[in-house]
């Protein structure tokens, strides 16, 4: 192997042990993403999201609030928040809610709910709400299993 093929693969030329010790730590990663101008707001989220879909069932844990319960696929996770799309008018900021995520009323599912709260309610233009809740703690898992019988046990 010539010294061109050598750093074509190694990525450093050959060479004694300080000039190769000096290369290597000044040299940048070539997986380096360029440096982002900065943003013209602050980023004031704690936690990176992720734009998919998920199934929830959502309703209020206030018994003193109107009862709703809404299932709707989330449009970007976070691990402490969630951001959906709604048509019920119920939903306010500070309203805490019980969260099933991810909804499956498959009898083998194990759904985790969770206790969150409204952080956000935005008015869209196609007369939704952008709904932003933050997930202040896990409940447990709920069975979705029946045993076939009427009587509660």
């Amino acid at each position: 192997m010539d010294r061109q093929d050598f750093v074509r693969k190694v990525g450093f030329a050959m060479g004694t042990h300080p000039e190769v010790a000096r290369e290597m730590m000044t040299k940048k990663p070539e997986t380096e993403a360029p440096a982002k101008p900065a943003a013209s707001q602050t980023e004031r989220r704690g936690n990176r999201r992720c734009r998919i879909t998920q199934l929830m069932r959502v309703r209020p844990s206030d018994p003193e609030k109107p009862h709703f319960e809404d299932l709707r696929g989330s449009m970007s996770v976070s691990r402490s928040g969630v951001y959906f799309q709604s048509s019920e008018p119920g939903y306010e900021v500070g309203l805490r809610l019980f969260v099933t995520m991810p909804y499956s009323n498959d009898p083998a599912s194990l759904n985790r709910e969770y206790l969150a709260e409204v952080v956000r309610r935005d008015v869209l233009p196609t007369g939704m709400y952008g709904i932003g809740i933050k997930i202040l703690m896990e409940l447990g898992i709920q069975h979705s299993y029946n045993f076939g019988g009427s009587t509660p046990f």
